[in-house]
């Protein structure tokens, strides 16, 4: 079935060389139209072209087989693409290089972000908007018991538990010490490598493209999160998405919650059960020498290689992507810039002052491994997941689900390599 693509049409002001304006088509979805259309419309004055806002579908399942039906038809019916951060792999070769028009601009960004939209050695998106896995934290619970913000997973099972037994015993029977995502689906698998990385267990495919889950460290990680389920963490998580997280939690029935950047501004609406009771700080680490590992989330903006104006679309993006829009963004939408500047700026931190506790967990944040698995990233994922997910719901014991994954991962690869 074909999707009907509406536009917005957004025109600088008319001038006797109207004629000469060049239409430029750009892809905003996921909650973004309006300020998309706002930056978008600024750069159509500057410039004295047009553009066209196409809405595209929020379920990004929906999106992505959609630009795919749209970029494998060779079309030009949009010019500038809105992509999750793990497609620069799969729509690889229906981008452009950005490089020869940049100028440059991505020395701004976060170099992992860079790095993550690098393909075969060509930039095929600039960021936009950036997101890391989080931990929230009870500020008001953890002051009541004296306790400080975990540091290691060991911290947080630990306090957890001695806040959840007090507080149930104080009468709140629904209270629950740790929420997260760990329903299958991408959710867990960004959960899921979080916890292998802060082991330091990698990151399932390495980057030269080994299939590398399979160790002591990744198994250790699974290890400890099945032991949470049942005992600080409801077993329904197995069914939880962000939301049911974010439900469970705002509705004042967790100590902590692992979650991406968008629910504090929900925890902080005038009518929220923890609004000024919540802490944010970095996703703890396994043990003394393991590391902190947020999952790298976000959008980039790229274009389309059938594009009939691609410099004129990649100055749109460059424009789109640039520090006076990204501190537009996050002073009026709470989005997290990808410039690493912009988390010093006063006027950025005053509108949104967990950001700047935010700047290390996006400069060490893990990426998932889609740029080297290119399109059988999807594939990749799932099995992660249901392998994860079997692990706790206690259908397969760790080792063995890991030691059949990378055995079915590694007959994803024909003759060693993921294209």
């Amino acid at each position: 079935m074909k999707l009907k693509l509406g536009t917005f049409i957004l025109a600088a002001a008319l001038t006797p060389f109207c004629a000469q304006a060049v239409t430029l088509k750009i892809a905003c979805g996921g909650g973004i139209d309006d300020l998309c259309k706002q930056s978008a419309a600024e750069w159509a004055k500057k410039t004295g072209n047009v553009v066209e806002v196409v809405p595209t579908p929020s379920d990004s399942s929906a999106l992505l087989a959609l630009y795919q039906q749209i970029l494998g038809s060779g079309s030009d019916k949009i010019d500038v693409f809105e992509i999750d951060v793990v497609w620069p792999g799969t729509l690889a070769n229906h981008l452009v290089d950005l490089r020869p028009y940049s100028k440059g601009a991505e020395a701004q960004h976060f170099p992992s972000l860079i790095a993550n939209n690098t393909v075969a050695g060509k930039l095929v998106a600039m960021p936009w908007f950036t997101d890391a896995g989080l931990l929230y934290y009870r500020k008001d619970l953890l002051d009541k018991y004296k306790l400080k913000p975990p540091t290691t997973w060991d911290d947080l099972a630990a306090s957890a538990k001695k806040i959840q037994d007090a507080e149930r015993g104080a009468g709140n029977e629904k209270m629950w010490g740790y929420v997260w995502q760990g329903r299958a689906y991408e959710g867990l698998s960004c959960n899921a490598l979080e916890w292998v990385a802060s082991y330091n267990g990698g990151t399932l495919v390495d980057a030269s493209g080994k299939v590398t889950i399979d160790n002591p460290a990744a198994t250790k990680a699974l290890e400890m999160a099945a032991g949470w389920v049942g005992t600080i963490t409801p077993q329904a998580v197995l069914n939880y998405g962000e939301e049911e997280a974010r439900g469970v939690f705002q509705s004042g029935n967790a100590v902590y919650m692992r979650n991406w950047p968008y629910a504090w501004s929900l925890l902080q609406k005038s009518d929220s059960p923890v609004r000024d009771k919540v802490g944010v700080i970095p996703l703890p680490q396994g043990g003394a020498n393991g590391r902190h590992a947020g999952t790298l989330g976000g959008w980039e903006l790229a274009v389309s290689r059938y594009s009939k104006n691609q410099k004129l679309a990649a100055d749109l993006v460059t424009y789109l992507t640039s520090a006076e829009v990204q501190k537009m963004r996050a002073i009026q939408g709470s989005y997290n810039p990808t410039i690493p500047t912009l988390y010093k700026d006063n006027d950025v931190v005053k509108a949104n002052p967990f950001m700047a506790a935010l700047y290390t967990t996006f400069t060490t944040a893990v990426s998932r491994p889609s740029t080297v698995t290119s399109t059988k990233y999807n594939q990749v994922s799932s099995q992660f997941w249901n392998a994860s997910h079997d692990v706790l719901s206690g259908d397969q014991k760790a080792g063995d689900a890991l030691s059949d994954l990378q055995s079915s991962l590694g007959a994803l690869q024909s003759g060693g390599s993921w294209k």
